[in-house]
Protein backbone atom coordinates (compact mmCIF):
# COMPACT_ATOMS: atom_id res chain seq x y z
CA UNK A 1 0.00 0.00 0.00
CA UNK A 2 1.49 3.14 -0.95
CA UNK A 3 0.48 5.96 1.44
CA UNK A 4 0.70 10.20 0.76
CA UNK A 5 1.09 12.59 3.25
CA UNK A 6 0.11 16.13 2.87
CA UNK A 7 0.55 19.18 5.76
CA UNK A 8 4.27 18.31 7.49
CA UNK A 9 3.74 20.90 10.44
CA UNK A 10 4.09 19.99 14.08
CA UNK A 11 1.62 17.59 14.47
CA UNK A 12 1.54 15.88 10.81
CA UNK A 13 5.63 15.35 10.50
CA UNK A 14 5.44 13.12 13.59
CA UNK A 15 2.69 10.89 12.07
CA UNK A 16 4.78 10.71 8.58
CA UNK A 17 7.49 9.40 10.20
CA UNK A 18 5.96 7.17 12.10
CA UNK A 19 5.05 5.46 8.50
CA UNK A 20 7.99 5.42 7.77
CA UNK A 21 9.77 3.96 10.76
CA UNK A 22 7.12 1.23 10.49
CA UNK A 23 8.26 0.69 6.77
CA UNK A 24 5.63 2.07 4.54
CA UNK A 25 6.03 3.41 1.17
CA UNK A 26 5.27 7.57 1.82
CA UNK A 27 5.40 10.05 -0.91
CA UNK A 28 5.19 13.96 0.97
CA UNK A 29 4.09 17.12 0.16
CA UNK A 30 3.44 20.34 2.38
CA UNK A 31 3.84 24.54 1.31
CA UNK A 32 7.38 24.46 3.19
CA UNK A 33 9.26 21.89 1.98
CA UNK A 34 12.03 22.47 4.00
CA UNK A 35 8.99 20.44 6.18
CA UNK A 36 9.85 17.54 4.48
CA UNK A 37 13.96 17.48 4.78
CA UNK A 38 14.16 15.17 7.58
CA UNK A 39 11.59 12.69 5.82
CA UNK A 40 13.10 12.56 2.07
CA UNK A 41 16.56 11.86 3.97
CA UNK A 42 14.94 8.78 5.99
CA UNK A 43 13.38 7.55 2.62
CA UNK A 44 10.69 9.29 1.78
CA UNK A 45 9.59 10.70 -2.05
CA UNK A 46 8.43 14.28 -2.69
CA UNK A 47 5.99 15.56 -4.62
CA UNK A 48 5.84 18.80 -6.40
CA UNK A 49 1.79 19.44 -5.83
CA UNK A 50 -0.84 17.59 -4.12
CA UNK A 51 -2.23 16.04 -7.60
CA UNK A 52 1.30 14.49 -8.28
CA UNK A 53 1.27 13.35 -4.83
CA UNK A 54 -1.69 11.08 -5.53
CA UNK A 55 -1.24 9.92 -8.59
CA UNK A 56 1.90 8.40 -7.22
CA UNK A 57 -0.03 6.45 -4.15
CA UNK A 58 -3.77 4.29 -3.57
CA UNK A 59 -3.72 6.81 -0.04
CA UNK A 60 -4.08 10.52 0.73
CA UNK A 61 -3.65 11.45 4.14
CA UNK A 62 -4.10 15.21 5.16
CA UNK A 63 -3.13 16.61 8.04
CA UNK A 64 -3.72 20.57 8.19
CA UNK A 65 -4.86 23.32 10.42
CA UNK A 66 -8.33 24.24 8.52
CA UNK A 67 -11.32 23.06 6.84
CA UNK A 68 -10.47 25.96 4.05
CA UNK A 69 -6.70 24.01 4.01
CA UNK A 70 -8.20 20.54 2.80
CA UNK A 71 -11.14 21.80 0.67
CA UNK A 72 -7.90 23.92 -1.53
CA UNK A 73 -5.51 20.70 -1.15
CA UNK A 74 -8.39 18.17 -2.06
CA UNK A 75 -10.13 19.90 -4.73
CA UNK A 76 -8.18 22.92 -6.20
CA UNK A 77 -7.36 22.31 -10.10
CA UNK A 78 -3.97 20.68 -8.70
CA UNK A 79 -5.58 19.48 -5.80
CA UNK A 80 -5.57 15.53 -4.42
CA UNK A 81 -9.33 14.88 -6.05
CA UNK A 82 -7.72 15.38 -9.78
CA UNK A 83 -4.91 12.88 -8.80
CA UNK A 84 -6.20 9.79 -7.19
CA UNK A 85 -7.96 7.29 -9.13
CA UNK A 86 -11.11 5.35 -8.74
CA UNK A 87 -10.49 3.43 -5.88
CA UNK A 88 -8.14 5.39 -3.84
CA UNK A 89 -9.12 6.58 0.00
CA UNK A 90 -8.53 9.83 1.19
CA UNK A 91 -7.55 10.04 5.11
CA UNK A 92 -8.09 13.39 6.73
CA UNK A 93 -6.52 13.37 10.18
CA UNK A 94 -7.00 17.41 10.43
CA UNK A 95 -9.50 18.52 13.37
CA UNK A 96 -12.39 19.64 11.14
CA UNK A 97 -16.09 20.52 10.23
CA UNK A 98 -18.16 17.27 10.30
CA UNK A 99 -20.57 19.27 7.11
CA UNK A 100 -17.38 20.19 5.17
CA UNK A 101 -16.10 16.59 5.63
CA UNK A 102 -19.46 15.42 4.40
CA UNK A 103 -19.13 18.24 1.63
CA UNK A 104 -15.57 16.85 0.32
CA UNK A 105 -16.43 13.00 0.63
CA UNK A 106 -19.52 13.56 -1.51
CA UNK A 107 -17.32 15.15 -4.19
CA UNK A 108 -14.43 12.13 -3.78
CA UNK A 109 -17.12 9.24 -3.86
CA UNK A 110 -18.93 10.31 -7.39
CA UNK A 111 -14.76 10.24 -8.38
CA UNK A 112 -15.28 6.29 -6.87
CA UNK A 113 -12.49 7.29 -4.05
CA UNK A 114 -13.54 5.95 -0.53
CA UNK A 115 -13.40 8.70 2.76
CA UNK A 116 -12.22 8.25 6.56
CA UNK A 117 -11.68 10.46 8.99
CA UNK A 118 -8.94 9.85 11.73
CA UNK A 119 -8.77 12.90 14.13
CA UNK A 120 -6.26 12.47 16.35
CA UNK A 121 -6.12 13.07 20.23
CA UNK A 122 -2.90 13.19 23.07
CA UNK A 123 -0.75 16.13 22.20
CA UNK A 124 2.60 16.49 19.36
CA UNK A 125 4.53 14.32 22.11
CA UNK A 126 2.26 11.27 21.82
CA UNK A 127 2.74 11.68 18.15
CA UNK A 128 6.18 11.45 18.31
CA UNK A 129 6.22 8.74 19.94
CA UNK A 130 3.73 6.68 17.78
CA UNK A 131 1.24 6.46 20.70
CA UNK A 132 -1.29 9.29 20.09
CA UNK A 133 -4.86 8.34 19.97
CA UNK A 134 -6.72 8.05 16.52
CA UNK A 135 -10.48 8.48 16.30
CA UNK A 136 -11.82 7.10 12.82
CA UNK A 137 -15.08 7.06 11.52
CA UNK A 138 -16.42 6.28 7.99
CA UNK A 139 -17.02 2.32 5.73
CA UNK A 140 -15.65 -0.21 8.15
CA UNK A 141 -14.28 -2.16 5.24
CA UNK A 142 -12.48 0.64 4.11
CA UNK A 143 -11.42 1.28 8.41
CA UNK A 144 -9.74 -2.19 8.23
CA UNK A 145 -7.53 -2.34 5.36
CA UNK A 146 -6.07 1.17 6.78
CA UNK A 147 -6.12 -0.06 10.40
CA UNK A 148 -2.19 -1.27 9.67
CA UNK A 149 -1.53 2.23 9.06
CA UNK A 150 -3.43 3.83 11.16
CA UNK A 151 -1.71 1.53 14.34
CA UNK A 152 1.80 2.56 12.74
CA UNK A 153 0.89 6.38 13.67
CA UNK A 154 -1.46 5.70 16.90
CA UNK A 155 -1.50 3.97 20.51
CA UNK A 156 -5.17 3.77 21.18
CA UNK A 157 -7.63 3.40 17.96
CA UNK A 158 -11.24 3.85 18.36
CA UNK A 159 -13.60 2.88 15.59
CA UNK A 160 -16.49 5.57 15.83
CA UNK A 161 -18.82 4.80 13.35
CA UNK A 162 -19.79 6.66 10.04
CA UNK A 163 -18.12 9.42 8.46
CA UNK A 164 -18.57 12.66 10.57
CA UNK A 165 -18.81 10.98 14.26
CA UNK A 166 -15.00 11.49 14.68
CA UNK A 167 -15.32 15.10 13.53
CA UNK A 168 -17.49 15.63 16.27
CA UNK A 169 -15.88 13.58 19.68
CA UNK A 170 -12.33 14.95 18.52
CA UNK A 171 -13.81 18.64 19.21
CA UNK A 172 -15.37 17.48 22.26
CA UNK A 173 -11.84 16.43 23.59
CA UNK A 174 -10.69 19.01 22.68
CA UNK A 175 -13.17 21.62 24.02
CA UNK A 176 -12.36 19.37 27.15
CA UNK A 177 -8.81 19.64 27.13
CA UNK A 178 -8.60 24.01 26.86
CA UNK A 179 -11.18 23.81 29.88
CA UNK A 180 -9.24 21.74 31.92
CA UNK A 181 -6.60 23.99 30.81
CA UNK A 182 -7.78 27.27 31.97
CA UNK A 183 -8.62 25.69 35.42
CA UNK A 184 -5.22 24.16 36.01
CA UNK A 185 -4.05 27.86 36.00
CA UNK A 186 -6.18 28.96 37.99
CA UNK A 187 -5.23 25.92 40.04
CA UNK A 188 -1.80 26.62 40.48
CA UNK A 189 -1.92 30.46 40.84
CA UNK A 190 -4.12 29.83 43.81
CA UNK A 191 -1.01 27.34 44.85
CA UNK A 192 1.32 30.30 44.20
CA UNK A 193 -0.36 32.98 46.16
CA UNK A 194 -0.80 30.43 49.35
CA UNK A 195 3.15 29.98 49.40
CA UNK A 196 2.74 26.59 48.40
CA UNK A 197 6.07 25.11 46.71
CA UNK A 198 4.63 24.63 42.71
CA UNK A 199 7.14 21.79 41.75
CA UNK A 200 5.32 19.84 44.64
CA UNK A 201 1.66 21.05 44.00
CA UNK A 202 2.17 19.84 40.48
CA UNK A 203 3.00 15.71 41.89
CA UNK A 204 0.49 16.00 44.77
CA UNK A 205 -2.58 17.41 42.29
CA UNK A 206 -0.76 14.66 40.03
CA UNK A 207 -1.53 12.05 42.45
CA UNK A 208 -5.18 13.61 43.49
CA UNK A 209 -9.01 13.69 42.48
CA UNK A 210 -8.30 16.79 41.07
CA UNK A 211 -5.88 15.89 38.21
CA UNK A 212 -6.03 15.38 34.35
CA UNK A 213 -4.17 14.16 31.51
CA UNK A 214 -3.57 18.19 30.75
CA UNK A 215 -2.47 19.33 34.39
CA UNK A 216 0.03 16.18 33.79
CA UNK A 217 1.33 17.45 30.61
CA UNK A 218 0.65 21.10 30.15
CA UNK A 219 1.14 21.84 33.50
CA UNK A 220 4.70 21.09 33.46
CA UNK A 221 5.53 23.11 30.10
CA UNK A 222 3.37 26.26 32.54
CA UNK A 223 6.18 25.50 35.15
CA UNK A 224 9.01 25.52 33.14
CA UNK A 225 8.23 28.50 31.78
CA UNK A 226 8.37 26.87 27.64
CA UNK A 227 4.64 27.20 27.14
CA UNK A 228 5.69 24.88 24.22
CA UNK A 229 2.64 22.62 23.49
CA UNK A 230 2.93 22.56 19.36
CA UNK A 231 -0.58 23.94 19.31
CA UNK A 232 -1.44 27.50 18.43
CA UNK A 233 -4.02 29.40 19.85
CA UNK A 234 -5.55 30.03 16.71
CA UNK A 235 -6.29 26.25 16.50
CA UNK A 236 -7.78 26.73 19.81
CA UNK A 237 -10.06 28.90 18.82
CA UNK A 238 -11.03 27.26 15.74
CA UNK A 239 -11.85 24.04 17.67
CA UNK A 240 -13.96 25.80 20.44
CA UNK A 241 -15.62 27.93 17.59
CA UNK A 242 -16.71 24.69 16.33
CA UNK A 243 -17.71 23.55 19.67
CA UNK A 244 -19.93 26.30 20.20
CA UNK A 245 -21.42 25.67 16.73
CA UNK A 246 -22.43 21.94 17.59
CA UNK A 247 -23.85 23.09 20.88
CA UNK A 248 -26.12 25.35 19.01
CA UNK A 249 -27.19 22.97 16.50
CA UNK A 250 -27.84 20.45 18.85
CA UNK A 251 -29.57 22.61 21.36
CA UNK A 252 -26.78 21.84 24.36
CA UNK A 253 -25.93 24.98 26.29
CA UNK A 254 -22.15 24.90 26.98
CA UNK A 255 -21.72 27.19 29.84
CA UNK A 256 -17.98 26.02 30.55
CA UNK A 257 -17.25 26.07 26.69
CA UNK A 258 -18.75 28.97 26.13
CA UNK A 259 -16.70 31.07 28.79
CA UNK A 260 -13.56 28.81 27.72
CA UNK A 261 -13.75 30.16 24.28
CA UNK A 262 -14.01 34.11 25.39
CA UNK A 263 -10.92 33.47 27.29
CA UNK A 264 -9.18 31.75 24.48
CA UNK A 265 -9.98 34.70 22.14
CA UNK A 266 -9.13 37.16 24.63
CA UNK A 267 -5.94 35.51 24.95
CA UNK A 268 -5.62 34.82 21.00
CA UNK A 269 -5.94 39.10 21.21
CA UNK A 270 -3.42 39.54 23.54
CA UNK A 271 -0.57 37.39 22.45
CA UNK A 272 -1.44 36.45 19.22
CA UNK A 273 -2.80 33.84 17.10
CA UNK A 274 0.65 31.84 16.67
CA UNK A 275 1.09 31.62 20.27
CA UNK A 276 1.26 28.29 22.13
CA UNK A 277 -2.33 27.62 23.51
CA UNK A 278 -0.83 27.40 26.76
CA UNK A 279 -0.29 30.85 27.16
CA UNK A 280 -3.78 31.16 27.88
CA UNK A 281 -2.72 30.80 31.47
CA UNK A 282 -0.46 33.92 30.55
CA UNK A 283 -3.96 36.75 31.22
CA UNK A 284 -4.09 34.98 34.60
CA UNK A 285 0.22 35.43 35.29
CA UNK A 286 0.02 38.93 33.85
CA UNK A 287 -2.91 40.08 35.39
CA UNK A 288 -1.94 39.48 38.99
CA UNK A 289 1.89 40.17 37.55
CA UNK A 290 3.11 36.62 39.16
CA UNK A 291 4.26 33.80 37.28
CA UNK A 292 3.85 30.47 37.51
CA UNK A 293 7.55 28.90 37.48
CA UNK A 294 8.74 26.23 39.09
CA UNK A 295 12.84 26.46 40.05
CA UNK A 296 14.36 23.54 38.40
CA UNK A 297 10.92 21.89 36.87
CA UNK A 298 11.83 19.88 33.84
CA UNK A 299 12.95 21.22 31.04
CA UNK A 300 10.40 18.84 28.71
CA UNK A 301 7.53 16.65 29.23
CA UNK A 302 7.74 13.65 31.08
CA UNK A 303 6.33 11.36 28.53
CA UNK A 304 8.88 12.70 25.96
CA UNK A 305 11.80 11.82 27.84
CA UNK A 306 10.58 8.15 27.73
Amino acid sequence: MRYGFIGLGNLGGHLAASLLREGFDLTVHDLNQEAARNLIERGARWAQSPKDLATAVDAVITCLPSPAASAKVLTADNGVLNGLRAGGVWIEMSTTDQNEVHRIAALADARGIATLEAPVTGGVHRAAAGEITVLVGGDHTVYEKHLPALEAMGGSIFYMGELGNACVLKVITNMLAFIHLVAAGEALMLAKRAGLDLAQVFAAIKASSGTSFVHETESQLILNGSYNIGFTMDLACKDLGFASRYGRELGVPLELGGLTEQIFRRACAQYGGGAWSTQVVKLLEDALHTDLRAPGFPAVLESEEK
